[in-house]
């Protein structure tokens, strides 16, 4: 087992290992920590723990020393400096008539490196625009493009549901997200009802997709011939959420219907389709294009 605490850099950063070494650290500490970028300031979002060396990814860089209130007012100049030199990149991008839209702009702690973030449609061939921002700054430039859910990210904004974005307050990691999660929970597969300001599929699908799994997986499919407690019935109709089904019972005399708890029932024949079939003669769904490009 190896010792390490988690830090974070960016609000709703991802979270990174480092090693404590011999200090005294705790939650929501300030440190400064050796990275691949050199120096950077970060805070401390996870204690110490004992992880498994599976769970280290990289090579665990140490952390250099708890950060003074020296480093903090450094940290805060740079955070300043980097606003002015976004409005700065800004004018020269106008100058050299560049398809790029700014996003961020970013010092390291030991300001060796000044980091431009941004969005284009293409390829931007910008060795010019980073030669003149090295001879304003004296420091080396980095120009990285980055993709529309880290634009959201970046930026912030309020979702549909009303609320601030998950990407932009809390959520580390983007996870992939697909149609199929939307089917599975049954929702419409409108692309302007599934997607968030991005223009990528919600987030928020990723969250309960294991429990919707977990159901379908004992949830008949309908046209499914089951028993319940009233006799033998074909399924006409399934809520996934309720963990219920309509079911057309074959005895009744008007064809009634009736609604039945998943462990109410015993599946006899289901009509869903198993990819182990191999008489299966569904065909599957073809997702179109404009759903396609809504997956990240």
């Amino acid at each position: 087992m190896i010792k390490v605490v988690g830090i974070r850099f960016k609000k709703a950063g991802k979270i990174y290992y480092f090693d404590p070494l011999d200090f005294t650290v705790q939650k929501d500490m300030d440190v400064i920590v050796e990275t691949a970028r050199g120096l950077e300031y970060g805070k401390i979002i996870v204690g110490p723990k004992e992880v498994t060396e599976d769970e280290i990814v990289s090579q665990l860089k140490p952390i250099v020393r708890i950060a003074t209130d020296e480093d903090k007012e450094i940290y805060m100049e740079n955070k300043k400096k980097a606003r002015e030199a976004f409005d700065i990149c800004l004018e020269k991008v106008k100058e050299h008539g560049l398809d790029m839209y700014l996003i961020d702009s970013e010092y390291t702690f030991d300001r060796n490196k000044l980091i431009f973030y941004f969005t284009a449609e293409g390829r931007v061939d910008f060795r010019e625009l980073v030669k003149d921002l090295a001879a304003i700054f004296k420091t080396r430039i980095e120009l990285r493009q980055i993709g529309v859910r880290d634009e959201a990210k970046s930026i912030g904004g309020l979702g549909p549901c009303g609320r601030p974005l998950c990407c932009a307050t809390w959520l580390g990691d983007f996870q992939p997200v697909s149609i199929k999660m939307a089917k599975d929970q049954e929702l419409s597969l409108n692309p302007t009802k599934i997607s968030g300001i991005c223009g990528r599929l919600f987030c928020c699908l990723k969250y309960e997709h294991n429990v919707y799994s977990e159901i379908l997986e004992k949830m008949p499919s309908v046209s499914s011939i089951v028993m319940t407690p009233d006799g033998k019935g074909k399924v006409v109709e399934t809520n996934t959420l309720l963990e219920q089904l309509k079911v057309e019972l074959e005895n009744s005399k008007h064809g009634e219907i009736k609604i039945y708890n998943i462990h109410e029932i015993k599946i006899l024949e289901d009509k869903k389709c198993r990819e182990c079939c191999s008489n299966c003669e569904t065909v599957a769904e073809e997702i179109p294009d404009e759903l396609k490009e809504l997956e990240d």
